[in-house]
């Protein structure tokens, strides 16, 4: 398995943002992290990454375990972070050349310039980072979390602040990625996971309370839409 989580488990004081979840995910899924503000989606995802420790359980990426072995699961793995923190004072090709020195990439030039165009960044390579528009930003931010060509990538509202023609650009970039590699998109957009993701797996209250496919899912609940769904399960 590319991720395998079990128990993870995340408290703030006496809080539990996180409960015991499990799951599992294979390469060449894209898996849609579902759940209302305050769920435990982003704490997983920065758990699953390396962002913060777990106060109890396991998380394993590509077989290695994010405790024991963070430096290779962080060659592994690719994150945009919902905050989506930039360098607003470097120009975007530099930037991306720096986190591709960072990575240690052989060929870092012709690295960014393939993901630059990949991610639709040409127009745009030359300017500062802050000078950019939202959209802009969230390609730069695309494309940091797969400069180093990951086998896993976890995005966290990935097309934020798209206009319709960026989200569509996006969205078969990261299908196209997850082919053969491994994707966790986390959104509110439900148009979003129907167009991309093979799995859901939907969290609330730091429990997790739906993990199949989305036709077991839709079967399961009568043909409802995937809003309805996920209101009936989060309500």
């Amino acid at each position: 398995m590319s991720v395998n989580i079990s128990q993870l488990t995340k408290k703030f004081d006496e809080q539990v943002a996180v409960n015991k979840i499990s799951f599992s995910i294979k390469k060449g899924e894209i898996v849609g992290f579902l759940g209302p503000n305050g769920a435990g989606k982003s704490t997983t995802m920065k758990m699953i990454s390396g962002f913060i420790p777990a106060t109890e359980g396991k998380a394993e990426v590509c077989g290695f375990d994010i405790s024991d072995q963070p430096l290779e699961v962080q060659k592994r793995l690719g994150y945009l972070p919902e905050s989506n923190p930039l360098y607003y004072d470097m120009y975007v090709r530099e930037y991306l050349e720096f986190l591709g020195r960072v990575h240690g990439l052989k060929d870092a030039t012709a690295r960014v310039s393939q993901i630059i165009l990949e991610t639709g960044l040409q127009p745009e390579e030359k300017k500062r980072i802050g000078q950019l528009s939202k959209g802009y930003k969230q390609r730069v931010g695309i494309a940091q979390a797969m400069i180093h060509n990951p086998e896993v990538l976890i995005l966290d509202e990935p097309t934020s602040g798209l206009d319709p023609n960026q989200i569509v650009d996006i969205r078969n970039l990261i299908k196209s990625f997850g082919a053969n590699k491994t994707v966790i998109l986390s959104t509110h957009i439900m148009q979003e996971v129907e167009a991309m993701c093979d799995r859901v797996i939907i969290i609330n209250k730091g429990s997790i309370v739906a993990d199949e496919t989305l036709e077991n899912l839709r079967n399961r609940f009568q043909g409802m839409s995937l809003e309805d769904v996920f209101r009936s399960l989060t309500a």
